[in-house]
């Protein structure tokens, strides 16, 4: 027979919070399974897997929006589209990279005006920030 867990069960084992599970059960990445009359609700390994899937999907970058695509095509018939959808968020990705390697280089470059300031004259920090907007 397969395992069954309740909601926290379910919850601790993949961890996520309770509120979190019911949370993507309203967003419709998971599915509520029914409740018996006078009973609890049973969550399946099929649960589990999929909660996973959205943490880790998540922990990759992709919104739940993203990830509510992904799931809708794990039919295992749309691993073109799937790509599509994997390969816009790399892009996405390689970009924000580039976009904070140039922020390190600029940082760099003003924390060491900062650490070669002596005495009381103005951080260099501060005006080279003030006047980069003009």
């Amino acid at each position: 027979m397969p395992e069954r867990y309740t909601i926290g069960t379910l919850a601790r084992r993949v961890g996520l919070n309770v509120e979190t599970v019911r949370y993507y059960q309203r967003r419709g990445l998971v599915q509520e399974p029914p409740k018996p009359l006078g009973g609890i609700r049973h969550y399946a390994e099929e649960h589990a897997r999929r909660l996973r899937f959205i943490r880790e999907a998540q922990s990759l970058g992709f919104s739940l929006e993203e990830v509510g695509d992904l799931l809708s095509l794990e039919d295992g018939l749309h691993c073109r589209e799937v790509e599509d959808i994997a390969g816009h968020k790399l892009t996405t990705v390689r970009e924000r990279i580039a976009q904070l390697r140039r922020i390190e280089a600029v940082l760099t470059v003003l924390v060491g005006k900062c650490h070669g300031n002596r005495g009381k004259l103005r951080c260099p920090l501060v005006a080279s920030l003030e006047s980069s907007g003009s």
